[in-house]
């Protein structure tokens, strides 16, 4: 792990009077963007050549002779040849010439690398770096073993497909899509090795995908993704904030499920298998005598990072869960960053940010707002590792 005294003697000399918030310009940057943008910051997006043109052109910001932004969201924007590119000496010098404070997305830790991330890339990160690493799946201290710490409820992991005896969900990588998901369903072994063939067949997994697989019960509900915030800097109300719950469109498993039961059947017997490409999300809020056990689920988590991960968590972190017959919830995935949905927030907030806030808060506001507030308490350092 890079030293903490090289990242705080690098914030030192930052000018606090010409922060700008950092982002790489994928997964949920437009939110981190706008929140800077609301709460008066500038905003630089770094972008992959090829896929600059949504954030250098399209939400390019505009501004009137006093300085407001009239239009856009994105101030600057570094166009590099590849994402893993940031981790160069040329491109960090850039950003921290500049006062970039820099936001990790899902997208910077799987272009770049963790180990990069963790050793490598000296620029100021506000939230837990160390944390990154339990997103990692099948790491020795990934997520599932941090929810096991915090005893918080998660599918039944299945040990070998001869263990399937019920309804599995089997979480693989894409063989193309590099950041995308080829998972598959099965309720028996024999299921098993029928669609893991004829997904190596199509291309969709690879041949030893099993090395690096997790099997798992597969929980019959509705998904929830828990948008959470926690503010070490907060002294009045709770630390732990909820700030909004959003849901996936996964393509082509959407597709698939509104086609009558014997199409689906049909489809299946062809080779027709659905996959979980996430690419889109929708806005969703919880009955209220959940919200309890959602709160709850947040509490323990957080206490378990700090634990296990200290500093621990710091700014927003999600958890993705399902919600059982019986209502239980089961947390399937864990963000510790910014989630991958926030931007079904930004610019209007969220219900339940906007109800703790009484104004339009987003993931992506209240980072900004964190950040703010950490500048004008001179606690920067509190947020930053």
């Amino acid at each position: 792990m890079i030293d903490r005294e090289q990242v705080l003697s690098i914030l030192e000399g930052y000018d606090p009077t010409s922060i700008r918030i950092g982002v790489v310009a994928s997964h949920s940057a437009l939110d981190t963007c706008d929140g800077a943008v609301s709460e008066g910051f500038g905003t630089l997006a770094i972008c992959q050549k090829g896929r600059e043109r949504t954030f250098a052109n399209y939400f390019r910001s505009q501004k009137d002779p006093s300085g407001q932004v009239t239009r856009g969201v994105v101030d600057d924007v570094l166009i590099l040849d590849r994402f893993k590119d940031l981790i160069r000496p040329a491109a960090q010098s850039f950003l921290t010439e500049s006062n970039t404070l820099f936001i990790p997305n899902r997208s910077f830790v799987s272009y770049c690398g963790i180990d990069s991330v963790e050793n490598d890339f000296a620029v100021p990160i506000v939230g837990s770096r160390n944390l990154l690493r339990s997103e990692e799946r099948g790491d020795e201290k990934d997520y599932y073993w941090l929810l096991e710490k915090a005893g918080l409820p998660y599918p039944k992991k299945i040990d070998s497909p001869e263990d399937i005896d019920r309804l599995t969900i089997v979480k693989v990588h894409h063989k193309v899509k590099t950041l995308e998901r080829g998972f598959f369903t099965a309720s028996s072994p024999e299921q098993f090795y029928a669609k893991s063939k004829e997904l190596i067949a199509q291309g969709i997994i690879e041949e030893d995908f099993l090395d690096s697989a997790r099997m798992e019960e597969y929980v019959i509900g509705p998904v929830f993704n828990l948008d959470f915030f926690y503010s070490p800097l907060e002294e009045r109300g709770e630390k732990i904030e909820l700030l909004g719950i959003d849901w996936r469109f996964e393509s082509s498993l959407d597709g698939y499920v509104r086609l009558p039961a014997g199409q689906q059947i049909g489809l299946e017997k062809d080779g027709v298998l659905p996959e979980y490409t996430v690419c889109g999300h929708n806005s969703a809020t919880l009955r209220e005598s959940l919200l309890e056990k959602a709160f709850e689920l947040a509490e323990r988590y957080v206490k378990a990072a700090e634990k296990h991960y200290h500093p621990g968590i710091i700014g927003p972190f999600c958890l993705q869960t399902c919600v059982d017959k019986d209502l239980n919830f089961y947390i399937y995935d864990v963000a510790p960053r910014i989630g991958g949905g926030t931007n079904v927030h930004m610019a209007v907030g969220h219900p339940y940010g906007n109800t703790l806030w009484r104004k339009e808060m987003s993931t992506g506001r209240r980072l900004a707002m964190e950040i703010r507030r950490a500048l004008e308490q001179e606690r920067l350092e509190e947020i930053v590792t």
